[in-house]
């Protein structure tokens, strides 16, 4: 049986995930991760929610930054995916804006509620490093 995804409308847990990344205020943006979630930002492989809270701040903090999400799709077998584009400046440049395209694939642990992520792989880019690091 082949897997299908299908455009879905942005469910409020990923909103909020997303703004716990440009907010760096973690509480209700990051319960679907757990002590078990790994995260793959590229070429780092993060383990465990404080990880990766602590992963978001040093990555983030230095920057104004804001997650659009473009599209939302629904895959089977607890897969979800997500196009969006980030806006981001370093807090000491404000005037120098980057855009970067990125991808989310969520791997869920469960279809049921409460929305329990089991890995997150997320690419970013193209983007000129050189601007925002």
């Amino acid at each position: 049986m082949a897997n299908t995804a299908h455009p879905t409308n942005v469910p409020a847990w990923v909103l909020k995930f997303m703004d716990a990344i440009d907010t760096l205020s973690f509480d209700e943006g990051f319960a679907p991760l757990t002590d078990d979630t790994d995260l793959y930002f590229g070429t780092a492989h993060i383990h465990g929610v404080e990880a990766i809270k602590a992963f978001f701040v040093k990555i983030d903090e230095p920057l104004d930054i804001t997650h659009e999400v473009l599209e939302f799709w629904t895959a089977d077998n607890g897969v979800r995916l997500l196009r969006g584009e980030a806006t981001m400046a370093k807090k000491s440049e404000p005037d120098r804006v980057v855009r970067a395209p990125f991808t989310h694939i969520f791997y869920l642990a469960a279809e049921d509620e409460p929305v329990r992520v089991r890995e997150l792989r997320i690419t970013a880019g193209p983007l000129e490093t050189h601007a925002v690091m």
